[in-house]
């Protein structure tokens, strides 16, 4: 399908394709020719791969990712999807907190609601949003906040993700403040509760049964923030968010709530539990802290949309895979970004991080958008070399060669390395 104009969209929803986006369960059905899985790693030491280790499984509208959990879904896009500054729609890496998901919605009948401290609450049909309301598009990554989590030493609970939770996507949708100023936001409204459809049994006695996230009204990523219907110019996958999705660019993806269907407008702080206790961090530089002081329960912490994701960079290839041959050159490309600002500089290193020199950055799809890089590097002898990429913001803050320790395993952003062998020409 190519770009979706308004009209197109409309003729979509009429055409009855739409009310149905996966007709079943999604189950997952294991691909007739995966690749050959990585030797199996369990730890204690950090995860020497550059995904997760996990089988590949295939899920409606979704090509065969790397499945690390499947109640609820919670899916890996490879490494090789990274080569380009957009992730394919089918590739796009999927993370559920609770496993009873919507595997259908009856737009006919399914309405977004705008409700709590408000003069005029709301409840706007898919094709009023489509129809009465400008259409805006944003470039945006979005990354879950435990990306890369296998990386941490000591090892966290949690989803074990390697690099490959996060990808990047042209949103289509209503941007959120024009929604909120329809329903006419009332003096007193501290935050905005955003909550979906997806539902089941979380943390016993939490009160977990619905995940609901919740910014202040004052936060200034809502000013960049959608409501979108449309991923890449195609509706969203149902696993990505069908029928609609909140965009926070910036902002971790737990805050990007998928199948939106309710917008609260709170006069007090939400103390649900996915506030309150869920996706919290040390309030402390880089999110930092060690297992004493977090052991000790005396440690304060905030919610993670406190802050914004941190300046990251990628190798993608060379992967290691084959040897390289020597004095040829070797093109090395990746990606970057920041939920700061824009990248302004990609820097490699041939000698692990020893010694820098700038990379050639790819086209600048705006500030929230992977930024692709590439190098062309021409390795001057035979043996084990280690490359290093880093990366700065518009706001000048370089991505740090050292750790980061908290205990939900939230935040990495470590100087990315890739070990390589070159052959004797």
């Amino acid at each position: 399908m190519g770009r979706l104009s308004r009209r197109s969209l409309l003729a979509w929803l009429g055409s009855g394709a739409a009310g149905l986006a996966l007709g079943g369960q999604a189950r997952a059905q294991a691909p007739p020719h995966a690749a050959t899985p990585l030797p199996s790693f369990t730890g204690p030491s950090a995860n020497p791969y550059w995904n997760g280790v996990n089988p590949f499984v295939g899920y409606p509208q979704k090509l065969p990712l790397l499945r690390m959990t499947d109640r609820g879904i919670q899916l890996e896009t490879p490494r090789p999807y990274f080569l380009s500054p957009f992730t394919p729609n089918a590739a796009f890496y999927v993370r559920y907190h609770l496993e009873l998901i919507p595997n259908a919605v009856d737009l006919s009948t399914w309405r977004l609601s705008l409700e709590g401290n408000v003069e005029r609450p709301l409840q706007l049909g898919f094709d009023e949003l489509v129809k009465n309301f400008k259409a805006v598009s944003v470039a945006a990554v979005n990354q879950c906040s435990g990306n890369s989590r296998s990386r941490f030493q000591p090892r966290v609970p949690g989803a074990q993700w390697g690099n490959g939770a996060m990808g990047n996507a042209r949103w289509t949708g209503v941007r959120l403040r024009e929604l909120l100023a329809s329903a006419g936001i009332k003096s007193g409204t501290v935050q905005l509760q955003f909550q979906g459809l997806d539902r089941g049994p979380g943390p016993e006695g939490k009160g977990a049964d619905a995940v609901m996230k919740s910014l202040d009204l004052t936060d200034p990523a809502l000013d960049d923030a959608l409501v979108a219907y449309l991923m890449n110019d195609e509706p969203l996958p149902m696993l990505n968010g069908f029928p609609i999705r909140l965009i926070v660019p910036g902002k971790f993806g737990v805050y990007w709530t998928k199948h939106l269907t309710w917008i609260r407008a709170l006069t007090s702080e939400d103390a649900n539990y996915w506030m309150a206790t869920a996706y919290r961090i040390p309030d402390t530089a880089r999110g930092n802290t060690t297992p004493a002081d977090a052991a000790a329960g005396q440690l304060k912490t905030v919610p993670i949309g406190h802050v914004r994701m941190p300046v990251r960079s990628f190798i993608v290839v060379p992967d290691g895979s084959s040897k390289l041959p020597s004095g040829l050159p070797v093109r090395v490309q990746g990606i970057a970004f920041s939920g700061a600002g824009p990248v302004v500089k990609v820097e490699f290193s041939e000698n692990d991080g020893r010694s820098w020199v700038e990379a050639t950055l790819g086209a600048d799809h705006g500030p929230y958008s992977f930024r692709t890089w590439e190098h062309t590097w021409r390795p001057s002898r035979a043996g084990t070399h280690v490359i290093a990429v880093r990366a700065t913001d518009g706001k000048g803050d370089v991505q740090p060669d050292a750790p980061v320790w908290n205990p939900g395993g939230y935040l990495w952003n470590r100087v990315e390395r890739q070990a390589l062998i070159v052959g004797a020409g």
